[in-house]
């Protein structure tokens, strides 16, 4: 491993890297599904769906090797197979626990088809573990097209029923009681995050999706509470991430999905350590000022 460390060079030519068309495909593609996960990612934390963004993810596993086996695109396989495992567990998982049972339920059925379909699928390996991992670099002008409209669909699906959504994410009884369609709008925003899964898998892959659907959220909800401010920043962190895990990757020649995870995940931690210690400078001052009132 050391030695393979080693053979890490830094590239002299990674501007003229970055001018390339295949890198551009890789810039704009990375920047759509950094919006869509972000503007989701305050719902999947507040819904308590973590479990199910990180099942959908492997739910779409035999959609894609399903599709390398019958020779059809593979977001189109990754599609059906989230679209449909996001319809059922909207359906079956009405409560948080009927979900999470339903979920892991859906997830070993999933699990079950990829081993078969990877199997049977082998002389594909590497688009296998493209899937697995990611691979942003290979976004072709066609995924770009599908990438818009799915993130399209997701804002526009926002711009319209954010605030029912929020309500009912938020306290589910109550907007019941008040006709919200509660069971509804968590369907309707489970074929959302499938939408932007299915996108976000061919990015950084699936065992590595938690980094721009939950991290960019988590990290902003340290540092506001406010709906609007997670998902702006929430956005911002997963632009940056995967900006800067692009650039990197080109600046020393290796994989965008460990620079963009890694960038995630720092961002996550700094703002962990400054903000748990604020709580800790709070906490300590209370004593202080009672013993002097203004």
């Amino acid at each position: 491993m050391i030695a393979a460390l080693a053979g890490v060079e830094f590239q002299s030519n990674w501007l003229q890297v970055l001018q390339s068309p295949f890198l551009r495909n890789a810039l704009v593609g990375g920047s759509l599904v950094a919006v869509a996960a972000g503007l989701l990612g305050y719902f999947v934390i507040t819904r308590q769906n973590a479990f199910a963004a990180h099942a959908l993810a492997h739910i779409g596993f035999p959609g894609a090797t399903g599709a390398i086996l019958v020779g059809v695109p593979v977001t189109l396989g990754l599609a059906v197979f989230c679209v449909g495992g996001g319809l059922l567990i909207g359906v079956f998982g009405r409560r948080v626990a009927d979900r999470e049972m339903a979920t892991g339920t859906i997830l070993a059925l999933a699990t079950a088809l990829g081993v078969l379909f990877a199997s049977l699928a082998s002389a594909n390996a590497s688009t296998t573990t493209s899937v697995l991992f990611g691979n942003l670099l290979a976004v072709s002008d066609d995924q770009l097209v599908v990438f818009g409209a799915f993130t399209a669909a997701v804002v526009l699906a926002l711009a319209v029923l954010a605030r029912p959504l929020m309500f009912a994410s938020v306290d589910p009884a109550v907007a019941e009681a008040r006709g919200v369609p509660v069971r509804a709008l968590g369907v309707a925003f489970v074929v959302l995050l499938a939408l932007t899964i299915t996108m976000a898998v061919q990015v950084v892959g699936t065992l590595l999706l938690f980094a721009l659907v939950v991290t960019p959220a988590a990290t902003a909800l340290r540092l506001t509470a406010r709906p609007v401010r997670v998902a702006a920043i929430a956005v911002g962190l997963a632009l940056a991430s995967v900006w800067g895990g692009l650039v990197l990757s080109t600046m020393v020649n290796l994989p965008p999905s460990f620079f963009i995870v890694t960038l995630a995940v720092l961002a996550w931690l700094v703002v962990l350590g400054v903000s748990g210690r604020r709580g800790r400078v709070a906490t300590a001052a209370v004593p202080a000022d009672r013993h002097h009132p203004h």
